[in-house]
């Protein structure tokens, strides 16, 4: 079997709400930092609204107008690195309406993807100043299928598989998951890993927001379920090398995808 690897780098950072120019400032020397380590990465990974944070009552004013400043930068640095970018997700405003919106960047520096957050979180009222996506995150990514979600969508098992019926043998999740659900995050994500036998590369923040603690552990979780690598509560730049071709091998062990009955399905 011919080895397919991909180096993924996870920039854990802290978030000023409220605040983009910090937060640019910030993420520009982690990204710098990111492409120096020793084996340089082939993609690196951003955590969600990282523009922003959770600033939802001025976020209208706060966001990216089109995504023009994130595509301007990100899309600058890719291209100088000739590094593929999971954008983290960032708030995003078209027209009138705020999303929460990842961007992907390849080593050209170009756009290559986009997905907006379908799942709005309730207990943070992101229903009440955001608008949903409409559409499923699948993509190509160095030639292999990846997909994305953003943090609450893993709570819906459907939108993984769908992405894993459609060809993504790699999912990337930005997030802002906090404390007490620690033990949630850590089992969603590994049960998305072996329920659709893929790779499941998820970057979280870090800090305090109001009375909120963000507990990092972003991970690299492989197709049998097993955690490659996992931060802690600290700001960090995490690094994992996978085997995109362990998709195809974990999946020919147990076939899973032969075995469904997707006609039995249909009434959830």
């Amino acid at each position: 079997m011919t080895e397919q690897l991909l180096t993924i780098s996870l920039v854990q950072m802290d978030i000023a709400i409220g605040e983009p120019d910090s937060n640019y400032a910030r993420l520009a020397g982690l990204l710098e930092q990111a492409v120096q380590t020793e084996r340089k990465p082939d993609v690196i990974v951003l955590p969600e609204m990282w523009n922003t944070g959770y600033a939802l009552d001025r976020i209208h004013e706060l966001a990216d107008r089109e995504g023009a400043r994130t595509k301007a930068f990100i899309g600058e640095f890719a291209r100088r690195h000739a590094v593929n970018i999971v954008a983290g997700s960032i708030a995003d405003k078209r027209g009138e309406a705020v999303r929460n919106t990842i961007y992907v960047f390849d080593r050209e520096g170009r756009e290559i993807a986009d997905y907006s957050k379908i799942h709005l979180f309730r207990l943070m009222d992101e229903e009440k100043y955001l608008t949903e996506g409409d559409r499923v995150g699948r993509f190509e990514l160095e030639g292999t299928g990846a997909g994305a979600m953003i943090c609450y969508d893993i709570r819906f098992p459907e939108l993984s598989r769908k992405l894993a019926l459609d060809g993504a043998h790699i999912v990337f999740v930005p997030a802002e998951w906090p404390h007490p659900r620690l033990h949630h995050w850590r089992t969603l994500l590994q049960a998305r890993a072996i329920e659709n036998q893929m790779y499941v590369v998820a970057c979280n923040r870090v800090g305090t927001s109001g009375a909120t603690d963000f507990f990092g552990h972003s991970m690299v979780v492989n197709p049998w379920g097993e955690v490659l690598v996992e931060g802690d509560e600290t700001e960090a730049i995490l690094q994992a090398t996978i085997d995109l071709s362990e998709v195809a091998a974990v999946r020919r062990k147990i076939p899973i995808f032969e075995d469904r009955r997707p006609k039995l399905y249909e009434t959830i």
